[in-house]
């Protein structure tokens, strides 16, 4: 099956965008998906903060987010960000994994593939 590994490093759509579509290109593929968020990253990850996000030409981000989840993908936030910009667990979504790097770099070690955006 394999692995491939993103890290969004912003909210920006410019970041958020790609890591999602090839997300989802990845995991319609059969992939083990591993979506890793940044400090910059947080504010797109307040609660359902993705699913509303639009930009013209682009696919439904609500659409994304729930068939990359459907097909198993798991989203990891950087522990480092909720203290750097000190905000609690409940303030960003509940599906996220909040892990350090050690344990990013571990579980996906083995990943054909490790895209940042």
């Amino acid at each position: 099956m394999g692995m491939v590994a993103f890290v969004c490093t912003s909210a920006a759509g410019t970041s958020i965008w790609p890591t999602f579509t090839l997300a989802a290109a990845a995991a319609a593929l059969g992939k083990e998906v591993v979506i890793y968020f940044t400090p910059g990253a947080v504010p797109a990850l307040e609660p359902d903060m993705l699913e509303e996000m639009t930009a013209k030409g682009m696919p439904d981000m609500a659409d994304l987010v729930k068939d990359i989840k459907t097909l198993g993908a798991r989203f990891m936030l950087c522990e480092l960000a909720l203290e750097a910009l000190h905000i609690e667990p409940d303030e960003v979504r509940d599906d996220l994994e909040i892990v350090g790097a050690t344990t990013f770099m571990s579980e996906t070690q083995n990943a054909e593939r490790t895209l940042t955006f």
